[in-house]
């Protein structure tokens, strides 16, 4: 398994945020795990439906990252 490279981070976030892409690739997760994340942050219904259980491990992680992220970008635009 292939594990998160600068480049990936950069195509998930969508942007180059130092941070952001330290903290993605210090996680240790994979290509795999991050596109299931980006996955999760898209819609979780159709992941629920499938009967996905909740993001876990490395990939609630990263979860976590992007949302942290998004949230931050959302903020930046109301100012």
């Amino acid at each position: 398994m292939r594990r998160i490279t600068r480049d990936d981070a950069i195509r998930a976030i969508g942007r180059a945020d130092e941070t952001g892409i330290a903290e993605m690739i210090a996680t240790g997760a994979t290509a795999d795990e991050l596109a299931e994340a980006r996955a999760w942050m898209a819609n979780d219904e159709p992941m629920l439906n499938a009967g996905k259980p909740l993001a876990q491990g490395r990939v609630r992680q990263l979860v976590d990252i992007l949302s942290e992220l998004e949230a931050a970008e959302e903020d930046d635009r109301a100012t």
